[in-house]
């Protein structure tokens, strides 16, 4: 095992002892009652969260708040700092680097449309928060983007698996009006949960309200629950 492989599986297992049990509990994993329709996920929700259109994936929506930024590869840095032991920041090439993690997920969105079985590959969030290793005190994270968007996760579903930094889209580089070079996924909440272009994940121990948080959206986001604004 190497000394980054040596690092990472430290810090899952110290995450993973802190977290696990109320990843578990969470409502996307435990709601008695969801409200949707359709056949169940791997968590057993309904696929289709209620009020939801299913779209074709040649359909998907472009929503941004109004530019696209110029995020070139090589040129991409994601820091992680904050509420953590070891701060850093990652190049492109150190990125790939980590674990990669291929996942086929449903992508929801607010605003009444969702996508199926959208065939993601990155690293997972709970990879990074490894070797940052958030403080004892940390309880959440704030995601940054280029373009000035933010929005807030509790940790419990930040570190969650399937909860990724992606790069690629069916084999393919995440096209940048959808948020590439990287952006993240988070299927189990509503999807601007997940930001586009994103370049910084800030630790916090506390919670603070992002870009749309702020402007009346769920603090929460919890689709089967339809959680859409305050």
């Amino acid at each position: 095992m190497t000394d980054l492989e040596q690092r990472i599986a430290a810090g899952l297992a110290e995450l993973r002892a802190r977290w696990a049990d109320r990843m578990a509990a969470t409502p996307a994993r435990t709601d008695p009652a969801p409200q949707g329709e359709g056949p169940t996920n791997r968590h057993g929700m309904p696929r289709e969260p209620p009020g939801q259109n299913v779209l074709a994936h040649h359909e998907w929506p472009i929503l941004d708040l109004g530019q696209t930024p110029d995020v070139a590869p090589e040129r991409w840095r994601l820091t992680i700092d904050g509420a953590v032991a070891a701060p850093l920041a990652l190049s492109w090439a150190e990125l790939h680097a980590l674990p990669q993690v291929d996942d086929e997920q449903d992508f929801h969105c607010v605003t009444g449309w969702s996508i199926l079985d959208l065939a993601f590959r990155g690293v997972r969030l709970e990879t990074l928060a490894a070797l940052a290793r958030p403080l004892p005190e940390a309880t959440h994270v704030m995601c940054h983007a280029a373009d000035g968007y933010s929005t807030n996760l509790p940790l419990e579903e930040a570190l969650k698996p399937d909860v990724l930094l992606v790069h690629q889209l069916g084999g393919r580089p995440l096209a940048v009006e959808h948020g590439g070079p990287v952006r993240m996924v988070v299927p189990e909440l509503w999807a601007w949960k997940g930001a586009k272009w994103i370049t910084r994940l800030e630790f916090l121990t506390q919670d603070r309200r992002g870009y749309w948080e702020i402007r009346g959206y769920s603090n929460t986001a919890h689709p089967w629950r339809d959680d859409r604004m305050w």
